[in-house]
């Protein structure tokens, strides 16, 4: 009983033994070998339409609308008449600049007769004077009536003097026009497109620079533009610089307010090109991460990524060029791992 029991427990400590010193298996992984590469860069940027002028359409007088010929939306021509206001004090005026001339043809009359006297001995030199004086205040009091008449008459019919579209119409016929404007006006040929750049692409950005502009709107049909303004200074709270961008719109179909989407060709730059499989977001966060394969363990390195090229990326920061980097496998992967190599790909 005592060697039976003996050489039971040699064959369980036996088996114990191997089943310890059996190693554990190491996470299979497929890798590729990346390499930098000229990428051309283009700046991506949201905008916003505005229009290149905006007018005002007013009331000089408190008068009463009579007609208002359009309507918000529509495309109006430079002279085209929009408002007709009542004209009831039109009369009064009229009638100033009808005493103002009987004044100065009176006054013409009395300073022809003084002159005349004073040739013939008959009159002053001051009276001369005088009836002169008199002679030019009623011309220029004639001249005076007579702008008053021509600009409540011009304040009785208001007309665009821009071609545009009609932004905003605050009134309807039979109110009486106040501070606001009765109509907006906007000329939308060309058209401005507003967009903040972000402080390192400030040296890129220059007048006079083709853009291509995009809008949600028109899907992915492109519009051509170019650089008009770029701001003097940076803005301390956001790090942007604003640049204005001037597009034709010859067709009037883009209109402010708009979204839009600038994109700008800013040259090229050797940078590593990874494939999209070998990135991994991190939960939680907006960080990226590679793992970087040598000498036979993993390392975790976090990556800036730049523009998507096909089923690439292109990396700003975080991985060097001819590093290997892992495509499949990084499910039961850690950093400092020790891995296997499944493939090498050259």
């Amino acid at each position: 009983m005592l060697a039976l029991l003996a050489a039971l427990t040699a064959c369980s400590g036996g088996d114990d033994k191997k089943g310890g010193g059996e190693a554990e298996k190491k996470p299979l992984v497929r890798i590729e070998t990346v390499s930098s590469r000229e990428v051309v860069q283009q700046g991506h940027y949201t905008a916003t339409v505005e229009p290149w002028l905006i007018n005002n359409i007013s009331s000089s007088t408190p008068l009463r609308i009579k007609q208002i010929l359009v309507d918000e939306g529509m495309l109006v021509g430079k002279g085209q008449k929009l408002v007709v206001l009542d004209d009831v004090n039109t009369t009064g005026y009229e009638l100033q600049v009808a005493n103002a001339k009987a004044n100065l043809e009176n006054v013409e009359t009395n300073y022809k007769r003084a002159q005349q006297l004073y040739e013939i001995g008959g009159g002053t030199k001051q009276n001369v004077d005088q009836m002169e004086l008199q002679l030019t205040n009623a011309r220029n009091a004639l001249a005076s009536a007579e702008r008053t008449l021509r600009n409540i008459r011009e304040n009785t019919v208001l007309t665009s003097p821009i071609s545009g579209v009609v932004t905003a119409r605050n009134y309807d016929p039979g109110d009486m026009a106040g501070a606001q404007p009765i109509l907006t006006v906007a000329q939308v040929k060309p058209l401005k497109i507003v967009i903040n750049v972000s402080e390192s692409d400030y040296s890129r950005i220059h007048n006079g620079m083709p853009a291509a502009i995009t809008f949600d709107t028109y899907g992915d049909e492109q519009f051509e533009g170019r650089v008009s303004m770029v701001a003097p200074t940076v803005d301390a709270a956001t790090r942007t610089f604003g640049v204005e961008i001037t597009m034709p719109n010859a067709d009037s179909r883009v209109l402010p307010g708009m979204f839009g989407r600038v994109t700008f060709d800013l040259g090229t730059a050797d940078h590593v090109v990874v494939p999209d499989r070998a990135v991994v977001k991190q939960r939680g966060s907006g960080n990226h991460y590679v793992y970087v394969y040598k000498d036979g363990k993993v390392s975790f390195d976090q990556v800036q990524l730049g523009q998507r090229i096909g089923d690439s990326y292109e990396l700003l920061s975080g991985v060097a060029d001819g590093a290997s980097v892992v495509v499949e496998g990084q499910g039961k992967l850690a950093a400092g791992m020790e891995v296997e190599v499944a493939k090498l790909f050259q």
